[in-house]
């Protein structure tokens, strides 16, 4: 008869008096722990080499584990048996902490608050819950084989050996720092499938027997779970952020979420903790790049807390990299030794993530599955959320799909492309599968938004919207996308998002009713917009007035302005009287402004003065502005301050001002004259500053820059051998700094040249600059080649780099075109820019002035409308 819990514990007491009579402690988390784990063996039927297979362990370590009276077993051992035979993990690593505790003579229970707070034990963990991607295509033979070394209740997805590189270095540093009781954060920054959650996965293990815990908020939503939970937070906690910019750049969420993670990390009460996350490199541009001038910050706090806590980690396996892969290989690792012979260039990850599987079964689709992979591609570039509607991808699949292909459809063509997209390439990754949105939770009463209901969701494979970003860049999708969208979408950021991509490309009309989905007086402002810049001033006020007439005071007013702005100044009174006579503040304010300017001063103050009487606080700032004008400063700053009492911040801060201009004249009392300068020392010449040419010196700290392996002052050193005359001297430090990599270093070597007469070696000295992509030296090709008349040649360097993603290709491209009289084709090049969502700009030529009312999805002009 199998023995009872209580049975074995008694029995292993004994054992522990006998055996450890001078150890302290009574071991008794250790028993229970020991009878648990063989009480479970028992009811599985597995002898100990089998747990141990079962597990992923060896034969020695199960049975210590099962027997050793004075040997705690490590977390992750106790959390690989407990999932290999059904045990709760959490209690079975509660118990070894406890035990951990007692061997150390302590209170008996888990030290350091480890046990404590939000999130799971790491070694009860799955890393493929946490968006680790399984390994090895489905059917792959190496797969297969170490798939079936297990027991088929144990057949799941393997990870291979894994490959430490440059970025693992850095992590360590962090995760040893947390262990020394140093909070920390690090970010891995790199493209999909290149091994970051897997870097972060494997740096966490020596945490895992320290009794750390692991935090991955997802639940209802990344961005809600994070902010509604993070001060649950304790210490010894890892806070999983992978994707972080499903967290971070969440529009309205994103700097709240930066915020209090720079908090936790400078809480002491709470440390040690360890945030890491990943990003694409495209998110990182975006968080870290300082707005322009005039520009909101969106992303201030995002990007402090990034500062010094991202690393790249690379596309590709560098040589060390594989030779370490290959080593693991030929030790008997299957899975990674196929994905060694298939890689191309190094990229190992992507292989074992399964990209080139989807590449394949992308590319090998059929008509109506490729139709909705475009669909969810182009969606997820130009802005929709992860989760896809499934009835916004079926609708928008339709105008992808060729005539031929649209009269073969069947009736149930939609569940049966759906079936073969959502069929895995390997583990659970699939090239579109169905998702669950979790709605948002909300307090009884409160009405649930649209936007947050169940309903059937997809999402794209990450690698293939990674493909469709780069592959379909430069293509605006058909019309059946966009109708689609506005009929399907619900979410406000999303509709947002799709019309500001609509806009960029010249949809004007689409952009429009998109933007009305999420504020109609936006899109309505917008519309006049789009008139106002094709010239059209009579349908923008036709477009206010109708608005105003229908009541909108925000269209009245646009519509005062633009009165004003055509100098039309008895035409804006006229629209301001009417408000102004029932009593509204802003139309007696505005008129008043427009008395004053006439001189009628009376009038004004006697609007201005309604206003006031009416509690309208800003019209008693413009009152006192004119008190100050007549003269009369008192009774201006008793009109303010009856405006700053009142909460009005404008009156605050122009009398805070006065009050430091009156301090700032007392302390400063009286100028000091200013002292006579002779005309002779006025007319006296400055003494000549040596050029850096003519001073050798000058040059020192630059060559010792040089030498250092500063490409900068190598390129600087020739720029002044090169404006001394010296062709030569410039030409050699040209070229080290060509070679070390500097690209406007190849540029002016090769501008060298030619001058020089070696149109030969300029040529070449650019063509390898343009094999290795660098759009400067395309840009430099088209111009040697237009300067000596070969224009398709000029043509052909501008087409490759605007392949390389440069902004300006485009452009030059429209004016070498219209310089040629090809003004077909120079519209057909700003198609191309506006396809791709470029700003078009620089030449003078205005897109308005070429279609006024946009274009339609196909490219063909809008009409009127």
């Amino acid at each position: 008869m199998m023995d009872t819990v209580e049975h074995v514990v008694a029995r292993k007491r004994g054992h522990q008096r006998l055996g450890a009579e001078t150890r302290k402690g009574n071991w008794r988390a250790l028993a229970e722990l020991q009878a648990l784990l063989e009480q479970g063996r028992a009811k599985a039927r597995l002898d100990q080499t089998q747990l141990a297979r079962r597990a992923g362990l060896g034969r020695t370590t199960v049975s210590q584990a099962l027997r050793a009276i004075d040997q705690v077993p490590s977390a992750t051992t106790v959390a690989a048996m407990a999932k290999a035979l059904g045990l709760d993990a959490d209690r079975m690593l509660g118990l070894q902490m406890q035990a951990n505790a007692e061997a150390q003579g302590l209170t008996g229970t888990a030290s350091d608050g480890a046990g404590e707070g939000i999130g799971h034990p790491i070694c009860a963990c799955d890393p493929y819950d946490l968006e680790v991607h399984p390994a090895g295509a489905e059917g792959d033979a190496a797969h297969a084989a170490a798939s079936t070394a297990l027991p088929r209740t144990a057949q799941v997805p393997v990870l291979p050996g894994y490959v430490r590189r440059g970025h693992d270095e850095v992590l360590e540093q962090v995760v040893q720092a947390a262990s020394a009781g140093r909070s920390g954060m690090l970010v891995l920054v790199g493209s999909s499938s290149t091994g970051k959650t897997r870097a972060c996965w494997e740096a966490i293990q020596p945490l895992a027997d320290q009794g750390w815990r692991l935090w991955h908020p997802f639940d209802p939503t990344r961005a809600e779970a994070t902010l509604a939970d993070i001060r649950r937070v304790g210490p010894r906690t890892v806070l999983w952020l992978n994707e972080a910019q499903h967290y971070l750049g969440d529009a309205q969420k994103g700097p709240d979420i930066a915020a209090a993670v720079r908090s936790l990390l400078a809480d002491p009460g709470v440390a040690p903790v360890l945030v890491l996350g990943t990003l694409w490199p495209e998110y990182d541009r975006a968080y870290t790049t300082l707005p322009f001038p005039g520009e909101p910050d969106r992303f201030a706090q995002v990007r402090a807390l990034l500062a010094g806590r991202t690393v790249p980690v690379p596309d590709a396996f560098d040589d060390a990299a594989q030779s370490a892969a290959r080593d693991l290989a030929a030790a008997g690792d299957l899975v990674l030794a196929a994905a060694l012979d298939r890689a191309e260039a190094g990229r190992v990850t992507q292989d074992l993530a399964g990209a080139p599987e989807l590449l394949h079964r992308f590319r090998t689709a059929s008509p109506p599955a490729r139709a909705i992979l475009h669909a969810a591609m182009d969606a997820r570039r130009l802005g929709v959320g992860l989760h896809l509607p499934l009835a916004f991808l079926t609708d928008a699949a339709v105008d992808y799909l060729t005539d031929r292909e649209y009269d073969a459809l069947s009736p149930d063509w939609a569940e049966k492309a759906l079936a073969e997209l959502a069929a895995p390439v390997h583990g659970r990754l699939a090239p579109l599968q169905r998702a669950r949105r979790r709605p948002s939770r909300r307090a009884p009463g409160v009405r649930r938004d649209r936007d947050t209901a169940h309903g059937v969701v997809y999402r794209l494979a990450d690698y293939l919207e990674q493909h469709g970003r780069a592959e379909r860049r430069c293509l605006c999708p058909p019309a059946s996308f966009w109708e689609a969208a506005h009929h399907h979408l619900t979410d406000a950021q999303d509709l947002g998002r799709l019309a500001h991509a609509a806009e960029t490309r010249h949809r004007l009309q689409w952009a429009y009713h998109l933007y009305e989905r999420v504020d109609p007086w936006f899109a309505l402002k917008r519309l006049v917009g789009f008139r106002l810049r094709a010239g059209d001033r009579e349908g923008a006020a036709e477009l206010l007035s109708e608005a105003a007439a229908q009541g909108s005071r925000a269209a009245l007013f646009e519509l005062v302005d633009l009165r004003l702005g055509s100098g039309d100044r008895h035409g804006a009174e006229e629209l301001l009287a009417q408000p102004a006579a029932s009593g509204d503040p802003r139309a007696l304010r505005e008129l008043a402004a427009l008395r004053e300017k006439a001189g009628d001063v009376k009038t004004a103050v006697q609007l201005l003065t309604t206003a006031a009487d009416a509690g309208d606080t800003p019209a008693l700032v413009d009152l006192a502005g004119l008190r100050r004008a007549a003269g009369d400063v008192e009774g201006a700053e008793r009109l303010l301050s009856q405006a700053a009492d009142a909460g009005d911040a404008i009156a605050q801060e122009i009398l805070r001002s006065e009050r430091m201009r009156r301090v700032r004249r007392e302390l400063r009392g009286p100028l000091p004259r200013r002292a006579e300068v002779s005309a002779e020392a006025d007319a006296a010449p400055l003494p000549r500053q040596p050029e850096a040419r003519d001073d050798p010196a000058a040059d020192r700290p630059l060559a010792q820059a040089a030498e250092a392996g500063q490409p900068w002052a190598v390129v600087e050193l020739a720029r002044r051998r090169q404006q001394a005359g010296d062709l030569q001297g410039a030409e050699r430090f040209l070229t080290n700094a060509a070679a070390a990599g500097h690209q406007w270093a190849v540029i002016q070597l090769a501008r060298l040249r030619h001058a020089a007469g070696d149109h030969e070696g300029a040529e070449q000295l650019l063509a390898e600059g343009a094999d290795r992509g660098e759009p400067t030296a395309f840009f430099e090709i088209a111009r040697i080649r237009r300067a000596a008349g070969d224009l398709p040649g000029a043509e052909q360097a501008l087409n490759r780099a605007d392949e390389t993603g440069h902004p300006q290709a485009l452009i030059e491209l429209f004016l070498l075109l219209t310089a040629a009289g090809d003004d077909a084709r120079a519209e057909d090049t700003v198609k191309r820019a506006l396809n791709a969502g470029k700003a078009w700009g620089g030449t003078g030529r205005d897109v308005f002035s070429m279609w006024s009312y946009g274009l339609d999805p196909d490219g063909t002009p809008t009409p009127p409308w």
